[in-house]
């Protein structure tokens, strides 16, 4: 045991015995895990729900369709403004506006517009995931390097972003983490197999001894299988079951034999999972005319999959290369391990980790769609591979270009805050996001902290050093930093001068801006104007109103009316700078008041 001496002379532990100690402290009972755990989600999560704008396209596009299924009461039928939004099944919309109705309830003032309150299925669905990985971890790990393993996978960046997301991918990778859970479980569990496959039965533990076959699969994982298939069949259709088929069909051929899935109970799940999500799926068949499945799978799922859907391509290698960015700050360490993964690859454990990640992996790799949330569901388990690599000493600094690879940890909280500082100088009128600076100093200085103790062969400590300056920069970067860039905010900003405006409830419609966030913000009823004189017929239509002209339509707006009666007078001009298509947008309001 390290010790050192202090003033007085008195030994005292080092910052690696108190690391240490405190995770043992911690997971004396799986009620501190999960308390530890539900702590550090808060931190993470929490900071920015608010005040954080909608973040075009798609997160305003699920908080208005499911604002919409309040307004209407239809529950079974999805629209964005007129138009059927036939994309994804119904379950994130049903989870959306109950959290609405909710606050509506509790007395939230304007809670059909408080984009906090749809993203509140995001943040349970992340935490869930990170307790969940935790359970999961446990068919692998001891308690002590499941708590590891969980905390790694809930510090990672892009689990934090997407709590911050009213979307469907935190509640996916909720579903997913518990339904792999519990196959994990039914795999390990095989009575008498692994003595007859020459597999050992468990992992080793840190200390050499063997933990032990786990106990046959109950009542918990069937539910955690089948419910986790269910729901996420209602959140995004066959994402989970791609998740669980592929390793369950991989693992079956390796073993010879699929009878160690009867564990979970097949044919009862199957109808639990039938009674679940059939009702829905034939009311919205009935309802639509078919027109659901043809707009969900012919041409969501199928043109992603023959096309770069929406413009987000990217060469196969993408996501290998935006993983050290998006899993940080576990991506190092987890690229360390793969050797592990492969050496040990005929042990029932990393039988399972390899195939519950790589075929999914590739076939992601190989979709020209791509989007760094595709993968999220695989983070758990490259987390747990991590934590097993540290209980078998494998993140071994003194491997060739080991030290290399760990500079990604101080790297991207170095990068994020120059990128931060840079957006707010161009952007903003030379700013700078002074409030944040104290976080985004912290989080450097800690993650190069975590760097140092693994260059010195503490790789524990590194690892934990690491979830620290995660939990430090997530609330710089959104929950502070976003406030200092109003640059990003026009749709709020416009917003905002309808609610400035000296009669109550005026007629809004925009010209050429026609971002989701607006249409959220400002209501179902905005009109988008296909024109210049479909836009000047609308400011001459009579009552309070407010028109928003983007500048690339302003002269024909201006044009569309006679001469000798110009257009009114300006009422405001919004400067932003518009993320999804990467360029500076000038916006100018005109209103009429009787």
């Amino acid at each position: 045991m390290s010790t050192s001496l202090s003033a007085g002379g008195v030994p005292r532990l080092a910052t690696i015995d108190r690391i240490g100690r405190g995770l043992d402290v911690l997971s004396l009972s799986h009620a501190r895990v999960a308390a530890a755990l539900l702590a550090l989600c808060l931190l993470l999560f929490l900071p920015g729900q608010v005040s954080l704008q909608p973040m075009d396209r798609d997160e305003p596009r699920f908080a208005q369709s499911s604002k919409q299924m309040l307004e209407s009461g239809d529950l079974v039928d999805i629209r964005f403004q007129g138009e059927a939004r036939h994309k994804k099944p119904v379950g994130i919309y049903w989870a959306q506006a109950a959290a609405v109705a909710a606050g509506e309830a509790l007395g939230v003032p304007g809670a059909r517009t408080r984009i906090g309150l749809y993203r509140i299925p995001s943040l349970v669905g992340a935490t869930a995931s990170v307790l969940l990985a935790y359970w999961a971890a446990l068919a692998f790990l001891p308690q002590r390097f499941a708590l590891l393993a969980a905390a790694l996978y809930g510090a990672c960046l892009m689990l934090s972003a997407e709590a911050h997301l009213a979307k469907t991918d935190a509640l996916l990778a909720a579903c997913a983490t518990a339904s792999l859970g519990a196959l994990a479980r039914a795999w390990l569990w095989r009575p008498n197999s692994h003595a007859r496959e020459g597999l050992p039965a468990h992992p080793l533990s840190p200390l050499g001894g063997v933990l032990g076959v786990p106990s046959a699969p109950g009542r918990s994982a069937f539910l955690a299988f089948w419910l986790g298939i269910a729901l996420g069949i209602l959140v995004k259709g066959p994402m989970v079951p791609l998740f669980v088929v592929l390793p369950a069909l991989i693992l079956s051929v390796v073993a010879r034999s699929g009878r160690w899935l009867l564990a979970l109970k097949p044919w009862a799940g199957l109808a639990l999972t039938l009674l679940l999500v059939a009702p829905w799926f034939a009311a919205i068949a009935w309802k639509s005319g078919g027109a659901f499945y043809a707009e969900a799978v012919g041409h969501d799922m199928l043109g992603k999959v023959g096309g770069a859907a929406e413009r987000h391509w990217g060469p196969p290698g993408a996501y290998a290369l935006a993983f050290f960015a998006i899993f940080w700050p576990g991506a190092a360490f987890a690229a360390m391990s793969l050797p592990l993964a492969w050496r040990e690859r005929r042990s029932a454990a990393m039988a399972f980790l390899i195939a519950a990640v790589l075929p999914a992996w590739l076939i992601f790799e190989a979709v020209p769609t791509k989007l760094p949330h595709y993968v999220l569901p695989l983070m758990p388990w490259l987390a747990i591979l991590t934590a097993l690599a540290l209980s078998r000493g494998a993140l071994d600094p003194r491997r060739r270009g080991a030290r290399l690879t760990a500079l990604l940890v101080p790297a991207i909280p170095v990068a994020l805050t120059l990128g931060l500082c840079l957006a707010g100088w161009r952007l903003d009128n030379h700013t700078i996001p002074w409030a944040a600076l104290p976080l985004l100093a912290a989080a450097c200085g800690v993650s190069a902290l975590a760097w140092m103790a693994f260059a010195q062969g503490r790789a524990e400590r590194s690892l934990v050093l690491g979830v620290l300056a995660s939990a430090l920069l997530g609330p710089a970067v959104l929950g502070v930093a976003q406030l200092s860039l109003p640059a990003l905010k026009v749709s709020p900003r416009l917003a905002a001068l309808r609610d400035r405006m000296a009669c109550p409830d005026p007629q809004v419609a925009s010209l050429g801006y026609r971002e989701p966030s607006l249409v959220f913000l400002i209501g179902t009823g905005l009109a988008l104007p296909a024109d210049g004189p479909a836009a000047r017929d609308f400011l001459a239509g009579g009552g309070c109103r407010l028109l928003f002209v983007e500048a690339r339509d302003r002269d024909a707006f201006n044009a569309a009316w006679p001469v000798g009666r110009p257009a009114p007078a300006p009422l405001a001009e919004v400067e932003g700078f518009n993320l999804n298509t990467g360029r500076r947008v000038f916006v100018t309001a005109y209103a009429v008041i009787p």
